[in-house]
Order: structure tokens, then C-alpha cells, then sequence
């Protein structure tokens, strides 16, 4: 007779929309493997809110350091605003805890390099909230490119054109380097460009221009950018907030056939569609289709994959060099965006002013008290 799954016990970090509405259900679609422990938020009538609506024996904590201490969580998720992610996830691996943190997982690469310090002193690690890559139509993609079963990949179009309005940076936290760690490239393209990243492997080289069209933000609210893949492919890749018609989009164009997603905040298999090249016989394009099993790229998907990868002892997927490799392509575009010069992979090390900020120090794009 088999054992029943083990349980972990759960804490999270932060009580606003996000963890009430991804973390919560995902913890509920995962209630045989997880145990929502303790909930931790500053402001009490928000956390006290959670706690009523998350049932069961939860315990509320303003500290998180408090909650730590008090509650020794196998898991924390954490929510809140990106300026405290380094910090809060640091504390959390300090504790023997593993992390998953939201995008983006801290606001530099200097800042990852404390994250993977920590985790190599804890045995803990750290995974970052990028739900786009897991579901079925997204694994089922992965696996026909790099597998080869569509050809080499040539050509790529990665699209984030969304829309924000002057109410959304109303909030004092968003539009400023220091708390939300830049504009669209950070906080809304980085999602669909990890996702072009977990299909076509490592690039090579980024060219990139980078704007501030219509928001009175410290970062850009559009960037652009050219990329060559390790394999050969050209990518263009778009990030907006000024996009009234609304579209995430990934685009990729093999020898064989053309793979291409379309969807806004999450896809399920519905969202893929395959189109073969003239000279591809039916019955292999059939093949291609996608598979019988539908499951939604989420947060429950994600947190599937962590704790498998926690029962299993092994690093989980979306941390380490998975998650240092999309801040870096962000870090990247910025340097290139900014300095108009070519930027090629593995480049900006400490030392380098993009390792410590993602403007770079640069005159036009640091905050004043840079």
C-alpha cells in the first residue's frame, strides 16, 4: 500500500490579489500535499481578511521574521512588492525554508547573487513565479523544439502589448527603479520573454531600444529588442504598457512548422496552434497536435513542479540558473536599450554598473538620488 503524500507546511508572505487569488487557489488545488500555516502582511485588517477567507487554523504574523521564528514553514510564498524580494527570500532560506517568490525574483543580478549565496549555505532553494512555462501546451512545446521534432529553430517573435493607465501607477510603489526594478521589461514582458527563453535555449546577443512615451515613470513604458539565439535564431521581442488591443503572444518559426501561442494572463492547449511546412507529410504534423491532457499554465501548475522537486530532494525548476538566466536577459535589454551597443551573453558581471541596477547609473534613466 502506498504512503500518503507528505504534507509541507505553507507560509505566506504578503495577503494582496496575487496570493489571494493565484497562491491561495493553488495551495487549495495541492490541499493532500500542503498546509497553509501562517500568513504574514503589515497591514492587520488585510491580513485578518485573508485569514477568514483561507479557513482552518492559520496564524497571522505583521514580522515576518516573527512568523519565521514561530513557525519554522517548509515552504514560504511571498507577494509582495518586488523592492522586499531579495530580503524576505534571503530570510526565508536563512530558516531552512524553500522560496517561491513572484516575478521578479530580486531587482539585480547583484541582488541574485545574495539569493544563490544563501541558498548555498541553507541547502534551501529559490524559485521565481513563472507560470507561463508550465502547463501542458507549453511542456508539450518545449519538448517538440528542443527534441527537434520541428526543425531548427529560425525565426522568433515574443509579444507583451498590454495596457496600463496613469491609475495603475498611481500606486507609490510601481514606475520607480527602486521598488518595482523598472517598467514593462520587468514587470510585464518578462513573463512571455522566459517563456521564448525556456523554449529556444541560451542567446547570444541583444540589441535594444527602450522608451518613455506616455507615463511619467522613472523607467521605460515600451522596449524592443533584437536577439540571436545560441542555435542561430533571430527573436524580436516587444514589452508594453501602452497597447490598447491587448495580447501576449510567442511566436516561433522552425524549418518544419510554425509554433505559435496567443493568449493575455494564462493559456491551456487551446491557446497552441502547430502549422506545418508545405513539405511535411500529414500524418507527421498530426503527431504534433497537442496532447489529450488540458492543463492550464498556472499556479497550481507550478507549485506542482516544486513539490515534486521538494519530495524529490532536487533543485526545482524556475530557480538557479533558470531564474538568473531570465534577469539576466532583462539586465541585458536594459544595458543595451540604454547604451545603444550590442550586449552579448555572460557580460555583465559585477563591477559592471547593470549588475548592481538594471539603469545602469545611467543619466537619463537613474532615479535623482542615483
Amino acid at each position: 500500500m502506498s504512503l500518503p503524500p507528505v504534507r509541507r507546511r505553507v507560509a505566506v508572505v504578503g495577503t494582496g490579489a496575487i496570493v489571494s487569488e493565484g497562491h491561495l487557489p493553488a495551495l487549495r488545488d495541492h490541499a493532500d500535499r500542503t498546509e497553509l500555516v501562517a500568513a504574514v502582511d503589515v497591514d492587520q485588517g488585510r491580513l485578518d481578511a485573508f485569514r477568514a477567507s483561507a479557513g482552518g487554523r492559520v496564524a497571522g504574523f505583521t514580522s515576518m521574521g516573527a512568523m519565521l521564528d514561530a513557525v519554522r514553514p517548509d515552504l514560504v510564498l511571498i507577494g509582495t512588492p518586488p523592492s522586499l524580494h531579495r530580503e524576505q527570500t534571503v530570510a526565508a532560506l536563512k530558516a531552512g525554508a524553500w522560496v517561491l517568490c513572484e516575478k521578479p525574483l530580486c531587482l539585480s543580478l547583484a541582488e541574485y547573487d545574495d539569493i544563490a549565496a544563501a541558498e548555498e549555505a541553507s541547502g534551501a532553494y529559490a524559485s521565481v513565479v513563472f507560470q507561463h512555462r508550465y502547463g501542458s501546451g507549453a511542456v508539450h512545446a518545449r519538448e517538440l523544439i528542443r527534441g527537434g521534432e520541428l526543425g531548427a529553430p529560425l525565426v522568433a517573435h515574443c509579444q507583451t502589448t498590454w495596457h496600463r493607465d496613469a491609475a495603475y501607477y498611481s500606486v507609490p510603489w510601481r514606475g520607480r527603479w527602486a521598488t518595482e526594478g523598472g517598467g514593462p521589461t520587468m514587470g510585464h514582458g518578462i513573463h512571455q520573454f522566459d517563456l521564448l527563453l525556456h523554449l529556444l535555449g541560451e542567446w547570444e546577443e541583444i540589441r535594444a531600444m527602450a522608451a518613455r512615451l506616455v507615463h511619467d515613470t522613472e523607467g521605460e513604458d515600451v522596449s524592443t529588442a533584437l536577439v540571436r539565439f545560441r542555435g542561430g535564431a533571430l527573436a524580436t521581442v516587444v514589452n508594453s504598457v501602452l497597447s490598447p488591443d491587448e495580447v501576449s503572444r510567442v511566436r516561433v518559426d522552425c524549418a518544419d512548422a510554425t509554433v505559435e501561442l496567443t493568449h493575455l494572463y494564462g493559456h491551456s492547449n487551446g491557446d497552441w496552434s502547430y502549422t506545418p511546412a508545405r513539405h511535411v507529410p500529414a500524418e507527421r504534423a498530426e503527431a504534433w497536435r497537442t496532447p489529450a491532457q488540458d492543463v492550464p499554465s498556472s499556479h497550481t501548475a507550478q507549485l506542482g513542479a516544486l513539490l515534486d522537486a521538494y519530495d524529490a530532494g532536487t533543485r526545482p525548476p524556475g530557480s538557479g540558473p533558470e531564474a538568473r538566466s531570465t534577469l539576466e536577459f532583462a539586465a541585458a535589454l536594459y544595458k543595451a536599450a540604454f547604451t545603444g551597443l550590442p550586449v552579448r551573453a555572460g557580460e555583465i558581471g559585477p563591477g559592471d554598473p547593470f549588475h548592481a541596477a538594471m539603469h545602469g547609473g545611467h543619466p537619463d534613466w537613474a532615479p535623482e538620488e542615483h
